[in-house]
């Protein structure tokens, strides 16, 4: 089933069940008025939310338009949102972009970074910076919201507590995270509000695709309307879901409603960093790796990092070319004075 939040004037919005091609949705909140107070109460709350998604896709109740404008991302704010770093060919790219050598420990030992969640992006809202110079780049994730996870799960344990999936545009301050990290103390200014997708779908909307603890399937990323990435999720994946989040409980139980993140996808070609879509390549996820590329091949980066107007679009779709969590497309706009993000 797919799960959104939409807008009525409250932070946490009213829970709604999406019919599969994304184009209905049936009000939820006579179940449960969030998504997190469905979270929550998943055992008991899920066998009812199934019912509904069925009857809604039967035309059996009443159903609205649905509109990806209308809604938050599906959690507006959780409990607690840690981000990975999976696909250790981009954490070795961007720590080369930055001169930091990559340890040999980063291929046995998974990276997470705590982020902030009291507020998310809507899918539709725009990025917000102060300057150009910040260094705004887009990262292209997926991401699962798990029930509760006891502290010390084994990977297996891990895998079955988790409950949907998502999307994730994770916005960075390149400029801002060097300087930050070097303080040994991690990611902060750095790492601004994510978003997250329309739709968050439980992993059997996924299919066969969703084995192994990874989605295997392309993530489409677009600049400007331009093919930027369609590096594939289940690909060079060196760490899957399970893993991650054994990772994140290994000392601390885990809430229900916590999302972790895969990192920014990211696919290598013939053992290299990887080609641009328009040469036959996976593309990127982020800019940091084109440019990291680009130095490499060339010896400078020539792709400037995200400037104000440009419009970034994360999407994944099935095998027959459908939207399956709705796609994510932010403008990157100047933050003034008073401007709140929304």
């Amino acid at each position: 089933m797919k799960l959104a939040t939409l807008k009525n004037g409250t932070r946490d919005g009213r829970l709604a069940l999406v019919s599969r091609d994304l184009t209905r949705f049936t009000d939820a909140a006579f179940l449960a008025p969030t998504l997190q107070a469905a979270l929550d109460d998943w055992q008991r709350i899920s066998p009812h939310l199934q019912a509904l998604a069925e009857s809604l896709e039967h035309g059996s109740v009443p159903a609205g338009r649905f509109h990806e404008h209308d809604v938050h991302s599906p959690l507006p704010r959780a409990y607690q949102w840690a981000d990975g770093s999976a696909y250790v060919n981009h954490v070795e790219l961007v720590r080369k972009a930055r001169g930091a050598e990559m340890p040999p420990s980063f291929w046995s030992d998974p990276l997470i970074y705590q982020g902030g969640s009291d507020g998310f992006l809507d899918p539709r809202s725009p990025i917000l910076a102060a300057g150009e110079d910040l260094g705004i780049d887009m990262e292209a994730e997926i991401a699962v919201v798990v029930g509760d996870v006891p502290m010390g799960a084994t990977r297996d344990e891990a895998l079955a507590s988790v409950r949907m999936l998502m999307t994730v545009n994770d916005v960075s301050l390149r400029a801002l995270a060097a300087p930050e990290l070097a303080k040994g103390f991690g990611f902060f200014q750095s790492k601004p509000a994510s978003a997250f997708s329309p739709v968050a779908v439980t992993p059997d909307e996924l299919g066969e695709a969703w084995r192994d603890g990874k989605v295997h399937l392309p993530l489409h990323v677009d600049l400007n309307a331009r093919p930027l990435g369609r590096a594939d999720a289940g690909t060079d994946m060196t760490f899957d879901f399970g893993q991650l989040i054994a990772h994140a409980a290994k000392s601390r139980r885990l809430g229900a409603g916590t999302i972790i993140g895969s990192g920014t996808v990211s696919n290598k070609l013939d053992g290299g960093p990887g080609k641009p879509v328009s040469e036959g390549g996976a593309g990127y996820s982020c800019l940091a790796e084109l440019r990291m590329v680009e130095t490499i091949l060339t010896g400078a980066a020539v792709t400037p990092f995200l400037r104000f107007g440009d419009i970034v679009r994360i999407e994944m779709k099935d095998r027959s070319g459908h939207s399956i969590f709705g796609a994510i497309e932010q403008r990157v706009e100047r933050y003034g004075s008073g401007r709140q993000e929304t």
